[in-house]
């Protein structure tokens, strides 16, 4: 086994079917053989030397689970959880760093920006993706702008992988219900132009209703309706040239609680709330089997959020946009593969009063001014060189230079930072299947664009902290992995730290100099995550076992960080554990068994800023009580042939109910903070699909 293999198994672990991050080449008979692949181009698993936490998800596990959201596509994934429980509200978090601090992608284009901070920032629909790529941890130097927590990466599918063989035209409908509660419904056509280029197109509808907790207590304002278009058009046009053009339109609307991934009380008004995305992204990928190679992409994205606070100010409106680009050269010079490139990124965040002007200005710092707006500008150049000294070792080293650019569009002022941070890492084959690897990573980043709904200020007080200091990480990993006749095995140490946290506390200091905004960036100290990893896998024949266990301590400045008070930033989770079992006899049949344990956070020391503030006494503390959730997902495929397929899911078979350790944490306790608490996760649900192909 090479060491790149050794690599690519450790991403797939976490992956229930066994096959993941790889192609999958159907043989004569009805096993599967599974072949690594290229290790360039968008379509590939993130693979970094001296990496052993990174994880993967193929289509397959996406089609089996009956993913809806990213509580399903993440449950099994180790040190990545999702909390919010609300579609619109769910937040990613990679080893209790909130997902603001990850550099998250579409096909290579940048997510970025954050529309309501009671909403989340990441919205993606299953039914379109190909795979998900995780890095875990600040990388290499080409996970691209803020990698601070580590690079998250969605691929969606392609027209030609999904034609059957001697076929021009093909279609996918797809059909699922479930019993808590709602209905799915998607269509996918498909079809080649000429040669291997191709198009495809899908469009895919989900009506929610509010949905049961593990109780039988309705989770008021958890319902919604999405719809989601996708166009894309690309493939290979010969002599190593590969392109693609995609535009995706998502939009969903419901009726929401004040703040969505909070629970709407007894007597609380619900608010309707639309939220849409707009996406079009670009790739060019040449490399014709010889020393170079070059990779294109360019893209633009608008996201676009909409809150009726008929109570109040009236409809309130958010907008970000991005676009930007990345170019990079890929040169195999003898045992060295080289990557170097440069990548640019506009920002913009906007968010605006859309009422009748006598409804909102009562409630505004300056009746003059309705709408409020900041812009970015990053700049980042790149190389990394991995190295094959020799059949057992290989080393990869890099750098990155980025600059960030802040205007303050509305209120005037800015900031301007810069700085270049290093990577190395090195695979060590020690006996046949054997792989130690180490590696040591930073990160930058600068001041981004805010969120949009805390844009409005005082016009004569602060927003940011005069000289302010961008963020650097420095994340160490070491760890041993083992791959041979159907067992894996590995375990990995790391200890990520950042120095100079950019956060807003949500209170301010009124006696400070300068006189604070109600949303005001400083730097507030140092945050640290260590921890281990500890993941094992075995295959016989149809049978599939695969395990993990993961710890760790996400703190700021010593002190726990939580998803209330440190929001943007991180949370606090209990230990999480996975078992999952697969029995697959043939291509026709799969049946798949998964226990997920999150064991219980017992005093959790809190409101530490309100402490040094004196809105309370003193600190105080909150707990999180452990939970298990036990999942069962089969497809059969009655006419053996993937024709037609049916599905049965059971979320949550137990009926548990929880608050997910990635929401916000329990403080009703507390006097004065009653209404801070996180939403219940839905109580069991049984999802039926079919799917037919024509």
């Amino acid at each position: 086994m090479s060491i790149r293999a050794g690599l690519l198994a450790a991403a797939a672990l976490s992956c229930p079917i066994g096959v993941a991050a790889q192609d999958v080449v159907q043989e004569d008979s009805d096993r599967v053989a599974v072949e690594p692949r290229d290790d360039d181009g968008e379509g590939d698993a993130i693979v970094v030397v001296g990496k052993l936490t990174d994880s993967a998800i193929n289509r397959d596990e996406i089609e089996i689970t009956q993913a809806n959201n990213l509580g399903d596509l993440f449950r099994r994934t180790p040190s990545v959880s999702v909390g919010g429980a609300i579609g619109i509200a769910e937040k990613i978090y990679v080893r209790g760093l909130e997902d603001a601090q990850l550099n998250i992608s579409i096909d290579g284009a940048q997510i970025q920006g954050t529309l309501f901070h009671h909403v989340g920032r990441v919205s993606v629909e299953p039914e379109l993706l190909e795979s998900v790529d995780v890095q875990t941890g600040a990388g290499e130097a080409t996970s691209g702008f803020g990698a601070i927590g580590g690079a998250i990466r969605f691929r969606t599918r392609d027209a030609v992988d999904l034609l059957e063989p001697g076929r021009d035209i093909g279609g996918i409908v797809r059909a699922g219900w479930f019993s808590n509660e709602g209905y799915k419904l998607s269509a996918t056509g498909y079809g080649r132009i000429a040669g291997d280029v191709g198009i495809i197109a899908s469009y895919v509808h989900q009506n929610r209703d509010p949905y049961e907790d593990g109780d039988g207590n309705l989770v008021t304002g958890s319902g919604a309706e999405q719809n989601v278009g996708f166009v894309k058009l690309g493939g290979n046009v010969g002599i190593g040239h590969d392109f693609s053009l995609s535009y995706e339109q998502r939009d969903e609307t419901g009726e929401f609680g004040a703040r969505p991934n909070w629970p709407v009380l007894e007597g609380d008004t619900l608010f309707p709330a639309e939220a849409k995305r707009r996406t079009v992204i670009g790739n060019y990928r040449y490399d014709a089997g010889g020393h170079i190679g070059v990779e294109l992409t360019a893209y633009w994205s608008k996201a676009e959020f909409e809150l009726d606070r008929f109570d109040r100010w009236g409809l309130y409106g958010a907008r970000i946009e991005n676009w930007g680009g990345d170019a990079r050269v890929n040169a195999a010079l003898g045992a060295h593969h080289l990557t170097a490139g440069v990548e640019y990124r506009n920002d913009s965040v906007t968010s605006a009063y859309l009422a009748d002007p006598a409804m909102w200005q009562p409630w505004a710092w300056d009746p003059a001014i309705g709408s409020f707006s900041e812009e970015g500008e990053l700049v980042g150049i790149y190389a990394q060189d991995r190295w094959q000294v020799s059949n057992q070792l290989l080393v990869s080293f890099g750098a990155r230079f980025d600059r960030y650019d802040l205007e303050l569009v509305t209120y005037g002022g800015g900031l301007v930072s810069d700085g270049v941070s290093f990577n190395i890492g090195a695979d060590y084959e020690i006996l046949p299947g054997l792989v130690a690897n180490a590696g040591y990573a930073e990160a930058f980043r600068g001041k981004e664009i805010g969120d949009a709904f805390t844009l409005e200020h005082n016009a004569a007080w602060a927003i940011l902290q005069p000289g302010l200091r961008p963020e650097q990480v420095n994340n160490i990993e070491a760890g041993l992995a083992y791959d041979r006749n159907g067992l894996y095995a590995s375990a990995a140490y790391y200890r990520m730290e950042i120095a100079d946290v950019i956060l807003d506390q949500l209170y301010r200091d009124r006696t400070a100099t300068p006189l604070q905004n109600n949303t005001f960036y400083e730097n507030v100290g140092n945050f640290r995550s260590e921890g281990f990893e500890i993941r094992a896998g075995y295959r016989t024949g149809a049978f599939g076992v695969s395990a993990f266990y993961n710890h760790y301590n996400p703190e700021l400045n010593g002190a726990p960080v939580n998803g209330y008070e440190h929001l943007a930033l991180g949370n606090t989770l209990g230990d999480q554990w996975n078992i999952s079992a697969t029995f697959d006899p043939s291509r026709n049949v799969a049946l798949v068994a998964s226990l997920t344990r999150f064991e219980r956070v017992d005093d959790l020391e809190v409101l530490f800023r309100d402490a040094e503030l004196d809105y309370v006494p003193s600190t105080q503390f909150i707990s999180k009580p452990g939970y298990t959730t036990v999942d069962l997902f089969a497809r059969w495929r009655p006419f053996r042939t993937d024709r037609l397929e049916l599905l049965a899911a059971v979320y949550n078979l137990f009926d548990q109910t929880y608050i997910a350790h990635a929401s916000v944490g329990d403080y009703t306790a507390i006097p004065d903070y009653e209404i801070v608490r996180g939403v219940n996760e839905p109580g069991r649900n049984i999802r039926l699909g079919a799917s037919f192909r024509f």
